[in-house]
């Protein structure tokens, strides 16, 4: 039986060895092992990974069992470990377009070349508890087949072809990529350090700001012109050999928004765009992401800025989860000092308030 011991040290111990009891459960229960986590909940390792800025599914398995299924602390976990490792360099950029497709689906085109691609997806099931899982079940085995090999165009690119939609925004090739991990954030913001903000913001904070956008929050009427999943080629130039070397592949998901279009008295109506980017199948995050980075966009595009969503000092510098839990969780350790000094105060003004009433009153009384 665990008991309350004396002195604030001795106590943290012991809260520390009641954590990794609680933490383990149930002796007569299995222990939880870490490729259990990964390959049966994998969504979550996945987003333990993009807001954790660490693509490691183990390292993201083992964090989720350290915080008992606490996504949060999970991630926080992760960006510890992760500032603790060097860095060699940085990748070439990725070709999404050679993406190894699992999951592709366009909502603006029914027939894209390619075709849709629905993969693994809760969008078709009805949303009731299956009893089965809890007996065991072993589902049956699907029709499988190999990942499209053969690159499949972007529905952007096929909207740009006709120029319907505005180019790509391109900065200059050898502009310096900002880092938000190492460098403190500042604004105004250029939109690489938006967009890196955004792929590691929380996903609850983007998908309120995302809705918030559609219900008439900001300017923002987007189509999803696609969304796809799947594993991309990560390589690494190497200066001793002169050419960029394979380092394996990541599975990612991409979003691509279309969104409401504009025009000026020299330009043609188009489309514009939003985009999301996250690691794993991370599909509502990148959803969000597209259509935070559209609003964020407002004042590049002329638009006047009325919404939280298109405020990039507000959606920055409130998105990050680590942070936000940090400033909020920091209300539980002991503030005893500061309160008895606010308590000493109020009872100081109530006494000078009471002073002052009972002596309206007297003076009322002799008139």
């Amino acid at each position: 039986m665990y008991v309350a011991v004396k002195g604030g040290e001795r106590a943290i111990d012991n809260a520390h060895r009641l954590l990794a009891h609680e933490r383990r459960g149930d002796r007569e229960v299995p222990e939880l092992l870490l490729a259990q986590i990964s390959e049966q909940l994998a969504l979550g390792v996945d987003r333990v990974m993009s807001e954790g800025s660490l693509y490691d599914r183990e390292l993201a398995a083992l964090a989720i069992k350290q915080a008992r299924g606490d996504l949060i602390e999970a991630i926080f976990l992760v960006r510890a470990f992760r500032a603790t490792l060097p860095r060699f360099g940085a990748t070439e950029p990725l070709d999404t377009g050679a993406m190894q497709v699992r999951r592709r689906v366009s909502s603006t085109f029914k027939d894209v070349p390619g075709g849709q691609v629905l993969g693994p997806t809760f969008d078709y099931t009805h949303r009731l508890l299956d009893p089965q899982l809890a007996e065991g079940f072993v589902p049956e085995q699907p029709a499988t087949a190999e990942a499209a090999s053969a690159p499949m165009p972007r529905v952007t690119d096929i909207l740009g072809r006709d120029g319907l939609i505005e180019p790509s925004p391109q900065g200059p090739i050898d502009a310096p990529v900002g880092d938000l991990t190492r460098e403190p954030l500042s604004f105004p913001a250029d939109r690489d350090l938006r967009l890196q903000n955004l792929a590691r913001a929380d996903e609850g904070f983007l998908l309120a700001l995302g809705y918030s956008t559609q219900r008439g929050y900001g300017r923002n009427h987007p189509f999803a012109g696609e969304i796809r999943f799947g594993e991309v080629e990560v390589e690494f130039f190497a200066e001793e050999v002169g050419f960029a070397v394979p380092l394996g592949p990541i599975a990612l998901t991409e979003c691509q928004m279309v969104n409401q279009f504009k025009g000026s008295a020299t330009e043609a109506p188009c489309f514009t765009r939003g985009y999301g980017l996250a690691f794993g199948q991370s599909e509502r995050k990148t959803m969000s992401m597209a259509l935070v980075d559209r609003s964020l966009r407002a004042r590049e595009l002329g638009e006047e800025v009325v919404a939280p969503a298109q405020d990039e000092e507000f959606v920055m510098s409130h998105s990050d989860n680590v942070q936000a839990t940090g400033f909020v969780e920091h209300l539980k350790l002991p503030h005893y000092v500061d309160f008895q000094s606010e308590l000493g105060l109020l009872r100081k003004l109530r006494q000078e308030f009471a002073d002052t009433s009972n002596e309206t009153q007297l003076k009322e009384a002799a008139e």
